[in-house]
């Protein structure tokens, strides 16, 4: 089970697995690209518990599994170590600090000191900053397996439940979700499954989304339906059902409704409609 995905910097070298000390991380993985256009997307490293990526400019035959090309940065600048919700990450440099950025906080992040060893991070969305020569260099990582208590321990004192879909009802992911199921959630009989513009246009007014895009929604998209709701199958996208509103959305909104994963109360997160 993958509990941790790195995004892989778009400038980098093919990853290779860490070095002999260190267990090797999974082959590489790309996202398959949507659309009838073949368009770019990030690679992926998928890592496992336990599962150990080096990051950094690489050594002689020995290249960083997450490759940063930047002469400020150490050949060996450290490693991320996926847990079984969170991941750890190690500072080899004597001298630079390493911050982590929570992509769904409002500036809240930790700072990795100099030699620190598995210093572990709570958050589902982070990007990695390194100090560099020219701009701090810098990549993703991202720990979908994130578990929410679906009630508490039963009379016999076993272990509690734990929701098999763990949403965060804070996330920008959540909100493009609940976007999308909002025609549906006011209207059951409503048709048509809002696309990605309409989305944007929709979340905007929120400040945690104002510079949110359409590549980001449907990158979201992909994140709810791969790694969160893990749909079996990704729709392909005909074009009949695009214009429904998308057979990779109607079948995200018609899960998400299915299970109360979205519900009325939630539509209080939503800016107030225009009109209303």
């Amino acid at each position: 089970m993958d509990t941790v995905i790195v995004q892989l910097p778009e400038s980098r070298r093919e990853p290779a697995p860490a070095g002999p000390s260190h267990r090797p991380a999974r082959p590489l993985r790309t996202a398959r690209p949507a659309g009838p256009a073949p368009a770019a997307r990030p690679a992926l490293l998928h890592l496992g518990p336990g599962e150990v990526a080096g990051f950094g400019r690489g050594e002689p035959g020995r290249p960083a599994a997450v490759p940063l090309t930047d002469r400020g940065v150490a050949r060996r600048a450290g490693e991320i170590t996926a847990a079984e919700d969170y991941w750890r990450l190690s500072n080899f440099s004597g001298t630079a600090t390493y911050v982590v950025e929570n992509l769904e906080g409002a500036g809240e992040h930790v700072k990795v000191a100099p030699g620190r060893l598995g210093a572990p991070v709570p958050f589902e969305f982070s990007r990695v900053l390194l100090p560099a020569l020219g701009e701090p260099v810098s990549f993703k990582v991202f720990a979908p397996q994130h578990a929410y208590l679906d009630g508490g321990p039963g009379p016999d004192g076993g272990e509690p439940t734990v929701s098999p879909f763990a949403l965060d009802p804070t996330s920008k992911y959540f909100l493009v979700l609940l976007a999308l199921c909002e025609p549906r959630l006011r209207s059951p009989s409503a048709a048509l499954v809002p696309g990605a513009t309409e989305v944007v246009s929709r979340l905007r007014a929120l400040p945690a989304c104002r510079e949110l895009t359409r590549s980001a929604v449907n990158y979201h998209i992909d994140y709810l339906v791969a790694t969160k709701l893990r749909l079996r199958e990704s729709p392909e996208e005909s074009p009949e059902a695009a214009a429904r509103g998308g057979g990779k959305r109607e079948e995200l909104v018609a899960l998400a409704l299915r299970f109360d994963l979205v519900r009325e109360e939630h539509l209080a997160l939503l800016p107030p409609r225009r009109g209303c």
